[in-house]
């Protein structure tokens, strides 16, 4: 790794064709990390692309672009261009690949015909099927040859290398027996040929390539889903005139007009206008919300039944949808801690290959001599063949890449692979409660004030601190209040302070106010009054949330909140344990209120009174016990436990800063979600290790069989068109595999 300045970093994603199997992406991956300036690169297979982090001072795009056409890959800078360029140009490479594949085929077949006349003797065969094989060589199969030549001249390997070589020799053999037949009959020999084996080896494992990339095609689908979402065409008012233009022209503080029908191209406040707005691609909410002025509206969503003129906030990658979508793609992008393993596997597999082919050569001339040598070349052919680094590289990017996209699909928002792999391997999960089991929307159920005068001179304070706070409780007690006589929603207050977990405080005319936790707000010389304190003691036998109101001198106010149950969190949770978890309920809330809720969904563990330090002592004490422990809430006093837990989650309608340290997003804010992600992540990890058992297998099963090992036993040797076809569908069958995930039932 080159030692480079942080100052300069970019980190950029670029496409990157010709890469097929595992040891192609380790090549790309090593040769950029060598390159100065270069501080990482990491190739995903499924997406054949490649994010290279590096100093923009020492390195560029293009020296990276030179760098990989010296080994046979081509690095697109067309990045900057729409998604649907990107799209198209990789139909065309498909639609170039199945004309090959068919071409391959077809001459393929008619060179395995002719090879059977020249078994019974038809004179001219042998050159027919020399010159139609010369097409499939060098022009169906051109690619593994050129990749292969350069690949080697940096001591590079893949996948092309063993093709080619395997291809190669049996045609350059076959290219020798044809012109000089007496060289092996004055031996007393046979001249074989083999143009059939060469051909066939290139026709299945173009084939393979093309079933491999339609698979991944269909498997890939998630992003393409999500750009869907966005208008190509937007109508905007510039300087008094209405216009059309891409998306991409869109920009900040642009006046957009949507009609019903239309999607919404950016984030942005109603200027003009009244609609409905189908929001759920985003909350999951089936009912349309309500816009007027100076509401807001999100990329991606659909007007109904209005037009609406919108200020832009946000366009492009700024949009609520774009950082949903650049989300996915990066996570697509990272390697779970398993793929790291195989890449050193593949690092290596390919020189192993080449050390095997070579030995399978040596004792079947050892052993058997010349005259063995018709076997020993279709043995060293077929060893080459056989061997597949594909299936090894693809069984986890591919897996991963799918269960990604699904989970994008059912709306959970995973940052890496690392975070879903994780999440299948936890034993304990914690949840906060407000907001997260229950609905983060309280309501004040009961409000009592030490007095009517209190009343009077302090609700504007209190509406005035609670506004300030991004706590769901505070919301609800300033819906309490908007409406009451003679409140004042303008005051200013000074030095307003938040406590995490505690509550908020601020000065106005000179005293200072809390509201908050009572352990907090009420101090050793805060004054209770007899009224407030038999109202306190009667809240306190109910499973209320209380909220405290004080100056520095007296208590003024003590509000009783209620928060309803989500509708799935029992069954969600009772799925959960089912699975095996252990849950537990970790809250700031008041033990009486965390007990009857822990009680009504059949969770045993629980804790209230909770400050953030708290909760991260308890998910450290868990930790201590050996357990993976997955962490689950919605707001900032959940910050600090949710970036100390193996996997965190937060909900996607709690606080910016949650979402922030979390490793995994439920967009609905549904319990039902956090089930489904958890499944998810079973199933990707099951097809993980499906995949990486088949592709191991089938290399230990097939080498051996190919090399010949059963030839003495009873004669069969593999003929290298079959091992060729066994290579090409052994990756098939891997991505085909995780593909299933798409489709597969989750909940």
């Amino acid at each position: 790794m080159n030692s480079i300045s942080t100052e300069n970093i970019s980190q950029e994603e670029f496409n990157v064709l010709g890469m097929t199997c595992a040891a192609c992406a380790v090549s790309v991956e090593s040769m950029l990390k060598s390159q100065k300036g270069v501080e990482d690169a990491q190739v995903n297979l499924m997406n054949k692309s490649v994010k290279i982090s590096y100093d923009t001072q020492e390195a560029s795009p293009e020296s990276f672009k030179k760098i990989l056409q010296k080994i046979g890959y081509e690095l697109r800078l067309e990045e900057e261009a729409s998604q649907d360029n990107a799209q198209d140009f990789a139909a065309k490479e498909l639609k170039t690949l199945q004309n090959k594949t068919i071409i391959a085929l077809v001459l393929g077949f008619l060179v395995m015909g002719f090879s059977m006349l020249w078994g019974h003797g038809w004179a001219y065969s042998k050159e027919i099927s020399l010159v139609l094989s010369l097409p499939v060589l060098f022009w169906a199969g051109r690619g593994f040859f050129t990749k292969a030549f350069k690949q080697i001249r940096y001591l590079q390997m893949g996948m092309d290398t063993l093709v080619a070589l395997s291809t190669g020799i049996a045609f350059v053999f076959s290219l020798f027996n044809t012109f000089f037949p007496a060289f092996w009959l004055n031996q007393g020999l046979v001249p074989h040929v083999y143009y059939e084996s060469a051909v066939m080896i290139i026709a299945f494992v173009l084939l393979g390539k093309y079933l491999e990339e339609r698979a991944k095609n269909q498997g890939n689908t998630a992003i393409r889903q999500l750009m869907d979402l966005q208008p190509k065409q937007v109508r905007v008012i510039r300087n008094g005139e209405e216009m059309e233009v891409s998306l991409g022209e869109v920009q900040e503080a642009d006046r957009v007009q949507v009609r019903p029908g239309e999607r919404i191209p950016v984030d942005g406040l109603v200027i003009k206008g009244n609609s409905s707005v189908d929001e759920s691609t985003l909350t999951g909410e089936p009912l349309p919300v309500e816009k007027e002025r100076k509401s807001q509206v999100f990329a991606g969503t659909m007007n109904q039944d209005g037009v609406l003129l919108i200020l832009a906030k946000g366009v492009g990658e700024m949009t609520r949808l774009g950082q949903i979508i650049q989300t996915v793609r990066e996570a697509q992008n990272s390697k779970a801690p398993i793929q790291k393993k195989v890449d050193a596997i593949a690092a290596v597999f390919v020189p192993i290959v080449l050390a095997l082919a070579l030995l399978t050569l040596v004792l079947w001339l050892s052993i058997g001599g010349w005259g063995m040598f018709h076997q020993a070349l279709l043995a060293t052919v077929s060893v080459l063949v056989i061997a597949c680094p594909c299936a090894l590289g693809l069984a986890t990017p591919t897996a991963l890449t799918v269960g990604i996209g699904r989970a994008a699909e059912l709306g959970v928002l995973i940052k890496n692979a690392e975070h879903l792999e994780t999440f299948a391997q936890i034993d304990m999960l914690l949840l906060d409660k407000t907001g997260t089991i229950t609905e983060g929307r309280p309501s004040v159920s009961q409000f009592y004030w030490e007095s009517e005068a209190s009343q009077s001179t302090c609700k504007s304070a209190l509406y005035a601190l609670e506004q300030k706070s991004e706590h769901p409780l505070a919301q609800a007690v300033c819906k309490h209040l908007a409406d009451a006589a003679s409140l004042d929603k303008k005051i200013d207050l000074e030095n307003f302070k938040n406590y995490a977990g505690k509550g908020v405080q601020a000065v106005w005319h000179g005293k200072t106010y809390k509201v908050g936790k009572a352990d907090w707000v009420l101090e050793p010389q805060t004054d209770v009054s007899d009224r407030l304190q038999t109202h306190i003691k009667n809240l306190q036998q109910q499973a209320n949330t209380l909220v405290y109101f004080a100056d520095a001198k007296r208590l003024l106010a003590v509000i009783a909140l209620e928060d309803s149950l989500k509708p799935e969190a029992k069954e969600s949770i009772k799925a959960l344990q089912k699975a095996g978890l252990e849950v537990a309920i970790l809250s700031g809330d008041r033990q009486e209120a965390v007990a009857q809720i822990a009680q009504e969904i059949g969770v045993t563990e629980f804790k209230g009174d909770l400050l953030p330090s708290d909760k991260s002592r308890w998910l450290k004490k868990y930790q201590s016990e050996g357990k993976k422990v997955g962490m689950v809430g919605d707001g900032v006093n959940d910050a600090e436990a949710l970036a100390l837990a193996e996997v965190s989650i937060a909900m996607g309608q709690g606080t910016d800063v949650a979402m922030e340290v979390s490793g995994i997003t439920l967009v609905h804010s549904k319990m039902s979600d956090l089930l489904l992600a958890y499944r998810l992540s079973r199933l990707t990890q099951t097809r993980i290790y499906q995949n990486l058992f088949w592709a191991f297998i089938y290399n230990l099963v097939c080498l051996p069989i190919a090399a010949g090992i059963l030839y003495p036993l009873n004669g069969f040797l593999l003929d290298p068109m079959l091992a060729g076809a066994a290579m090409a569908m052994s990756s098939v069958s891997v991505v085909s595999n995780s593909i299933r995930l798409k489709w597969q039932r989750i909940g």
